[in-house]
């Protein structure tokens, strides 16, 4: 290991993803990190830890443990494999059915212009009432007084 390091991540015959730590961290302070990172101690094996189901894709759950732990500041070592820094991740699944091809042409479709309608729409102020011409003559109101009404 190089010094300096902190974790180192590899591929064990037996246990399978295996995790040490060095003496450059405290050990109570490893151990809370590899086991936040589903690693369990190796019974009979001080300092070392296996990824928990590592039939559970474990690769992959390898790999973000070196990203998060690199992420937090500390010094990583890992084979090429384990390494996020220096390996591709696994091809991505193909989409069945052209699936992949139909969305490449629904999005051709819509960044395109459509041929419908060639022009825009013109558009025309709303259509306003007619307001009626002003009366030439005053109307008059005749108020009648109402028979037993109030008087002031």
């Amino acid at each position: 290991m190089q010094p300096g390091t902190h974790f180192s991540f590899g591929d064990h015959k037996e246990h399978g993803f295996v995790a040490s730590f060095t003496s450059a961290l405290p050990s109570h302070l490893a151990h809370w990190f590899l086991e936040r990172e589903q690693f369990e101690p190796v019974p009979g094996e001080p300092g070392l830890y296996r990824i928990s189901e590592p039939e559970r894709d474990g690769v992959r759950r390898t790999r973000q443990a070196v990203h998060d732990l690199r992420r937090h500041g500390y010094t990583v070592q890992a084979d090429i494999r384990l390494n996020p820094a220096l390996s591709t991740g696994p091809p991505r699944p193909v989409r069945p059915y052209g699936l992949q091809e139909r969305r490449s042409r629904l999005a051709q479709a819509a960044a395109g212009r459509t041929k419908q309608r060639t022009t825009p729409p013109t558009t025309s102020p709303p259509s306003a009432r007619p307001i009626p011409p002003k009366p030439t003559y005053a109307p008059t109101v005749h108020l009648t007084a109402a028979a037993g009404g109030r008087s002031l």
